[in-house]
């Protein structure tokens, strides 16, 4: 006996279920969405600025929608393609795909998508980013099993950033 289970879905052009992009519609629902490169840009680092991350820790490039819902703390950003950067002072390459999604709250980003860190020889998801202790100085990274790594957040930072972060050390 043996049996045959087929199941057909309808996808939209961007390969979405109805259910899925109900899904998406209602996580999106009341968002405030600036669109082009300029304002995303804007956005995107005012965001990483009032939850306390340094600017350089999501260097996505050639945004053309970012988005927020800020009663849930939902965010989106879209970039034209898929970006690979590599963190020379982590020794740590990442991608970041056309589009990128979590939640925030102050010195958080959590149920992450879009993110992924390169280890040994394979592509790693990172679901969660976060300064816990503000103390430490260090970034901490999560992954869908909680194994984590931190660095240090100076390795994040603009030239700018990094500079008055000095100075302020040096006072």
């Amino acid at each position: 006996m043996s049996f045959h289970f087929s199941l057909q879905m309808d996808l939209d052009k961007n390969g979405l279920t109805a259910s899925n992009k109900s899904r998406e519609d209602d996580e999106r629902a009341g968002a405030e969405i600036v669109y082009g490169s300029e304002e995303c840009h804007r956005q995107s680092v005012e965001l990483l600025v009032e939850l306390g991350f340094p600017r350089g820790v999501m260097p996505l490039q050639d945004l053309v929608e970012c988005g927020r819902v800020r009663k849930t703390g939902f965010v989106w950003m879209k970039q034209k393609a898929p970006y690979e950067h590599f963190f020379v002072e982590t020794n740590t390459r990442v991608s970041y795909a056309t589009e990128v999604t979590a939640y925030v709250e102050k010195f958080k980003m959590k149920k992450m998508t879009g993110v992924k860190s390169k280890q040994v020889f394979l592509w790693v998801p990172i679901v969660e980013m976060s300064i816990e202790d503000f103390a430490t100085h260090k970034i901490h990274f999560k992954t869908p099993i909680g194994i984590g790594k931190s660095f240090p957040i100076k390795s994040f930072m603009t030239e700018n950033e990094k500079q008055k972060y000095l100075e302020k050390a040096n006072e």
